[in-house]
């Protein structure tokens, strides 16, 4: 970059953090938008929201005083006027705009009311009476920018890079022909030129949609990128040994027998899915999802059963203590039948407790882990680590999960991998993010299960709620009443959960209520969490520690305050906490008026479906990929041209693409990964 006029120590460092150290880099940093200064608008055909140029006469310009300070300056061409607002000016500004000057202005038009439109803080340029303004060739590429560095110092690099690509220096074509119907009859230097310089008649809207085929083309090679490195992932990790578990089905056929209940044909197909992973000499790198309630965790028992039998040990992860402290529960009540000893592991645990436990999965005492990320902390050693289980995946950094499959490798071996999560995820986004990972769907819920009810009421008719809640109670209904927050903040305005149970207690006296938060101690928790389960406590105010891993069949009504702050996703799972048993259940989503749009739809969706599926594409729509995977802490996909959701109809053609690179053009694969993956590629041994 330093070859660039211009660029010195200081500027490179700042572009860095734009991503950009090469020539190449600024090449493939693309506009995020544009601006028209090619042409003058006439003042009479101005629409509200144009970002236009503009050129007239200064009729009058006052300063005055009403809440503020501010400079008015009258416009006129001939076939209308605007007023230009500035609300920071200097005396000598002022003289400068006196009647009769003539300017050149570049600004967003606004409506002003009564007064007509209006520019505020628009960039201007005085005229002498003769002069003809030197208007832009092309349309004018805004960038993504960073501190210290300004839009003219990114288009005066970006030229310079422009007349390199012009005069010797050639860009790489990486798609082999005929992987991609490219429509835009552009190579690749010219399509980057016309995006960095688009001419004045470019296609505005097609562009401000990233449609344009030359658009189109790039996030085609980014997205077939991302789907090699991952491919190229999974072939790497599958070059590595992991321990083959040809185990019978003894403690499967023990643990079935105990479980009171039958599984679903979903989970059987996935559990026979697993047991051939597990049989091979390659790691299972697995993604099981199921919607709330499926039961993945059977699931994820039953697989740790196949490792056990075959004399290893088991790691589950999850993402917080309360749902750590589930899975240990759950799976202790089955697996002590069996015999099997677990150890549990949180970062919270001291002293003695914690020696014990970190004696016992070292000496391999101990058969099946349960924890939170301190799993992978340094002092925790085992003895044959050979299958590890990631609930909630989204929730962990590439670096944890890296970290926990270090910790595993013994003898060149690494253990298998299986991954869970209730936030199902729709197959296009599938396609891109996990292209490393076999899938399982358990697409079932056990039978008996009631669809639950969902409602959406104003918080004005928190009475008529209470009444419900009452009414529930008197028929043998335990109830979820959940809060956002624990403390009372003056930006969200959401009650405090401790006042919405002080409240409730008044209005309920006859109901025993009891309130439960993330900052309680682990025991006290779970001590709140048995007495619910055991039907000691009729209502549990609770915040939302809840979210996911607690099964309470007997609770039947759940009310949601301050839905309209919540994800879809995060509802989703809330909701999923009741509806387990044959007993009709319903849940409340209680908002504060007024709704913004976006609100709205996420309550409506709730209201009208409870399939995770068709919720996970909405909240996909709606949020966007980076949210839905937590992608911004795993760094996966940081996709700068492409998007998931509007460019989701490509990925058959790149999934196709990316298999025959990957078999016939080994030779464009480090030159496609640099491009668009450099600061990816540190995740790629995961």
């Amino acid at each position: 970059m330093t070859a660039l006029r211009g660029v010195g120590r200081q500027i490179a460092e700042k572009l860095q953090a734009l991503g950009i150290e090469t020539i190449q880099d600024l090449l493939f940093h693309l506009p995020l938008r544009y601006e028209d200064r090619t042409r003058i608008v006439p003042l009479g055909s101005l629409r509200h929201g144009d970002r236009v140029a503009i050129e007239g006469q200064v009729e009058s310009t006052q300063v005055i005083h009403r809440r503020r300070r501010m400079m008015l300056c009258r416009l006129s061409d001939g076939t209308g006027f605007i007023t230009l607002r500035f609300f920071h000016f200097s005396q000598q500004q002022k003289k400068g705009l006196s009647s009769g000057t003539r300017l050149h202005c570049y600004g967003e038009v606004r409506d002003g009311g009564f007064a007509g439109f209006e520019m505020i803080h628009p960039e201007y340029q005085r005229l002498a009476d003769d002069e003809i303004p030197q208007m832009e060739e092309s349309l004018t590429a805004i960038y993504p920018a960073t501190e210290g560095i300004h839009q003219l110092t990114l288009r005066r690099l970006t030229d310079q890079a422009l007349a390199l690509l012009d005069k010797n220096t050639t860009i790489e074509e990486l798609i082999p022909a005929g992987l991609y119907e490219d429509d835009s009859g552009f190579t690749l230097a010219e399509a980057l030129q016309y995006l960095h310089r688009p001419p004045p008649d470019a296609p505005l809207k097609l562009m401000k949609n990233r449609q344009h085929p030359c658009q189109r083309r790039l996030a085609f090679e980014e997205l077939l990128a991302h789907n090699v490195s991952l491919r190229l992932m999974r072939k790497r990790i599958q070059r590595h040994a992991a321990p083959v578990m040809n185990s019978s089905t003894n403690l499967y056929e023990k643990l079935r027998s105990q479980l009171g209940f039958d599984l679903t044909d979903a989970q059987t197909r996935v559990i026979s899915e697993i047991a051939e992973d597990l049989r091979r000499n390659y790691p299972m790198m697995r993604l099981v999802q199921g919607d709330v309630g499926s039961g993945k965790t059977v699931v994820a028992v039953i697989a740790a059963l196949q490792a056990v039998e075959s004399g290893y040990q088991v790691a589950l992860m999850a993402p917080t203590e309360i749902l750590a402290e589930q899975h240990f529960r759950n799976m202790d009540n089955w697996l002590a039948p069996l015999d099997i000893e677990l150890a549990w592991l949180s970062g919270r645990q001291k002293g003695k407790a914690r020696q014990q436990a970190l004696y016992k999965v070292e000496s391999g005492e101990a058969r099946l882990i349960v924890g939170t990320h301190a799993l992978f902390q340094e002092e925790v050693v085992f003895s044959n680590l050979g299958l590890m289980i990631v609930d909630e995946q989204h929730r962990f950094g590439v670096h944890q999960r890296l970290r926990l499959m270090e910790k595993g490798m013994q003898d060149n071996m690494r253990p298998h991998q299986m991954i869970m999560t209730a936030t199902p995820i729709p197959r296009t986004l599938a396609m891109t993010a996990y292209a490393d990972l076999d899938t399982s769907i358990i697409d079932e819920l056990p039978p008996g299960r009631q669809p639950v009810t969902t409602v959406v009421i104003p918080e004005e008719r928190r009475s008529e709620i209470v009444e419900r809640v009452r009414h529930a109670s008197v028929q043998g209904c335990q109830i979820y009443w959940v809060c956002p927050l624990i403390e009372e903040s003056e930006v969200l305005q959401a009650q405090a959960a401790t006042e919405i149970e002080s409240a409730l207690k008044e209005q309920l006296s006859d109901l025993k209520i009891q309130l439960i938060h993330g900052r309680l101690k682990p025991m006290e928790k779970e001590r709140i969490m048995q007495s619910f389960k055991d039907g000691d406590i009729d209502l549990l105010v609770a915040t939302t520690v809840i979210e996911v891993g607690v099964d309470v069949p007997n609770a039947s009504l759940m009310i949601i305050e301050n839905a309209e702050r919540l994800g879809l996703s995060q509802l989703h799972q809330l909701r999923g906490r009741i509806g387990r048993s044959s007993k009709k259940s319903s849940c409340v989503l209680m908002y504060k008026s007024p709704l913004g749009n976006t609100a709205r739809e996420r309550l409506s969706i709730m209201r009208k479906t409870s399939d995770g599926f068709e919720i996970a594409r909405r909240d996909l729509e709606i949020r966007g990929p980076g949210e839905v995977l937590g992608t911004r802490q795993t760094g996966v996909l940081d996709l700068r041209v492409a998007d998931l959701m509007r460019d989701q109809q490509m990925m058959p053609e790149v999934v196709k693409a990316s298999k025959a690179v990957l078999n016939d053009y080994p030779e464009v694969i480090k030159p496609l990964l640099h491009r668009w993956l450099k600061w990816g590629l540190q995740f790629a041994r995961v």
